[in-house]
């Protein structure tokens, strides 16, 4: 792979500690601690009351991110393309879904049904905005972050426009959490551009490798890291946090890793 070089030109993050970008940036840059506190999920505001209501922590998650980097981007949310990449999708959902199977009564609500489907957040995104471009829905188990950021740089680069990216995880209950630890809910929302702008913030050029990922120094940032796909994205944010060039590697495949020069 070649290098591939996109702009960054919208950001936003919603996870344990981190409500926003703004309050991220003092955590990520160890000028206060950071408190792992739990998630609130704002409502799906921009859907309208009757999909409002049928919504779970999946798609106010990724609503939530993904308007909040459009925001940022001062971008209209109906001309994106769009890249959802989540490893898991609702895993409360999931969870209900199986609880109901295992029962005697074994009767599925449609609307969960309907919100197991892997692209739902993505089909709302489209009921909320308006958006019919592109979209796509993506899955790569640790590896969701990358390759959502991959997805991205190329379709922005492919499509000579600008392209949305939204990577985002929930956490299942338990039994399931057993068997896939992911112990908060946490998004990242991007807007990437395939040219520059006087609104850019940073060149991003983007490399497969095969130096080890980039740890966090801050312990409890780096279990967050460990455990959560999309905070995979750590090392990178916090190199946009401050504001300087500078060269991270984050996780992809078992194999390669995928190296991102940062250039103010």
């Amino acid at each position: 792979m070649s290098t591939v070089t996109v702009y960054l030109q919208g950001l936003s993050v919603l996870g344990p500690g981190m409500p926003d970008w703004s309050a991220a940036q003092p955590c990520l840059l160890g000028q206060q601690a950071h408190m792992a506190a739990a998630v609130v999920l704002p409502p799906a505001q921009a859907l309208p009351a009757t999909e409002r209501r049928r919504v779970g922590a999946a798609v106010k998650l990724s609503m939530a991110v993904g308007l909040a980097a459009v925001a940022d981007a001062a971008a209209d949310a109906a001309q994106l393309p769009n890249i959802f990449s989540s490893t898991g999708g609702d895993c409360e959902n999931c969870h209900s879904l199986l609880d109901v199977l295992a029962s005697d009564e074994r009767l599925i609500s449609p609307t969960r049904f309907h919100n197991s489907v892997h692209n739902a957040p993505a089909g709302y995104w489209g009921i909320a905005t308006g958006c019919t471009a592109a979209s796509t829905s993506l899955c790569a188990y640790d590896a969701t972050f990358a390759a959502g950021l991959l997805e991205c740089a190329t379709q922005a680069l492919s499509g000579a426009q600008s392209c949305l990216l939204v990577s985002f995880d929930t956490a299942y209950p338990e039994p399931l959490y057993a068997q896939r630890p992911i112990p908060y809910p946490m998004g990242v929302g991007m807007v990437l551009s395939p040219q520059a702008s006087a609104a850019s913030k940073a060149r991003l050029q983007l490399a497969l490798s095969q130096e080890p990922a980039t740890t966090m120094q801050d312990a409890g940032l780096e279990q967050l890291r460990l455990s959560i796909p999309s905070a995979r994205s750590l090392p990178l944010l916090q190199l946009l946090a401050s504001g300087q060039p500078g060269r991270v590697v984050i996780d992809y495949l078992d194999d390669c890793r995928l190296a991102i020069e940062v250039a103010a």
